[in-house]
């Protein structure tokens, strides 16, 4: 009876596992859908009026539309009249309106856009928060490298790494990690400390090289 249970919970939790994720990636994409639905509601209205189509087939036309504009005006910011004149709106908004920047930031990090801020540019490292003689270290991504040799680290709070704690360090609580990608640190931060075997696995390799 005992084996019985263990085996329909273990196989319940497994489908749990499964299940869960893939729930809450579907509640989360209706979530954006109908908050961005709400936002084009203005254009959709125009469309079923004027198309004669469901408000269904209105939102995603107008879904499409956005997504064809956004495409449009990536290709023209390549340019070099495109890229002049965003310098120039980018530099008047921040002027205008001084939460522009940060919110810029904020989806540059989210996006992985290109620039200093973007947390996909940085470095992987083991920070010693504590002191360089403390055992102790932290998975931390290095933002900025200083003239004198210190280093600007963000060491993202596990399972969301988007939030965490800036440290200013010296060099020598530093230990960077150059055969490991930002997306394999994100990772186990993510998974809560799993996958730091392979990670650590790299560091070893690169210290007997």
């Amino acid at each position: 009876m005992t084996r019985l249970r263990s085996f329909l919970s273990l196989t319940i939790l497994g489908g749990l596992i499964v299940v869960l994720p893939i729930a809450l990636l579907a509640l989360i994409f209706l979530w954006v859908f109908g908050l961005v639905s709400e936002f084009i509601r203005p254009l959709t209205e125009v469309l079923t009026e004027q198309a004669a189509i469901s408000e269904f087939l209105a939102t995603l036309l107008a879904f499409v539309m956005i997504i064809g504009a956004c495409f449009f005006i990536g290709l023209l910011i390549r340019t070099q009249v495109g890229g002049w004149l965003h310098e120039k709106v980018d530099s008047w908004l921040v002027k205008l309106a001084p939460g522009y920047k940060t919110i810029r930031e904020v989806v540059s990090q989210f996006l992985g856009g290109s620039g200093e801020t973007n947390l996909l540019n940085g470095e992987p490292a083991l920070a010693r928060i504590y002191g360089a003689e403390c055992p102790v270290s932290v998975t931390a991504i290095v933002t900025s490298r200083h003239p004198d040799g210190s280093f600007t680290v963000f060491v993202p709070t596990a399972p969301i790494p988007t939030s965490g704690v800036i440290y200013h360090l010296p060099s020598e609580c530093v230990e960077l990690l150059p055969n490991v990608s930002v997306e394999e640190a994100m990772r186990t931060i993510i998974g809560c400390g799993s996958g730091s075997v392979e990670m650590l696995s790299k560091r070893s390799v690169e210290g007997e090289a």
